[in-house]
């Protein structure tokens, strides 16, 4: 889950750091905060008339949303 790969060349003399970073629509976050989005969106307009769909389409936004945001602090904590 990892948004950016580092490489480390080291010589006698020089020390070469280089960082590859994903785009934002590759990244987890993305992914994660849109699914989000589309259920509230779903939830919010009335296109989910049937109860049981509500209760799972405001649950599975919820938990979209705090993995979403979960992942993102773990990335940068590890950074």
């Amino acid at each position: 889950m990892s948004d950016s790969t580092t490489e480390v060349s080291v010589t006698p003399q020089t020390v070469t750091t280089t960082t590859t970073i994903k785009p934002g629509w590759q990244t987890t976050e993305f992914w994660l905060t849109s699914a989000a989005m589309i259920l509230t969106a779903l939830f919010a307009s009335g296109a989910l008339t049937n109860e049981t769909a509500l209760a799972i389409a405001g649950m599975a936004a919820t938990i979209l949303t705090a993995l979403g945001y979960k992942v993102s602090r773990t990335l940068v904590k590890n950074a």
